[in-house]
């Protein structure tokens, strides 16, 4: 089965929108809550620091996450299109 590579990774870039959102709303909503994950998935001690959310900051980083989701998602469809037989 062929994957078509550019639906794939607008499909990717999509997705990663979606969690960028979804993520930026946990910050607005739950501020230490979610520094304290974010030291835990880097095994750092975060909880002094501060969280510097703009709406500004909020699109030009879902902007890049989108674009570098997208193309690992089109390059990943594009290596398993020619590893399939």
């Amino acid at each position: 089965m062929k994957l078509n590579a550019i639906k794939f990774g607008l499909a990717s870039a999509v997705s990663a929108s979606i969690i960028w959102l979804v993520c930026s709303l946990l910050v607005v909503i739950m501020p230490g809550m979610m520094m304290s994950m974010s030291g835990d998935m880097v095994h750092m001690k975060l909880n002094d620091m501060g969280w510097n959310l703009s709406l500004f900051g909020v699109i030009f980083g879902m902007l890049g996450w989108a674009i570098i989701a997208g193309t690992m998602g089109w390059i990943l469809a594009s290596i398993y299109n020619r590893l399939d037989p």
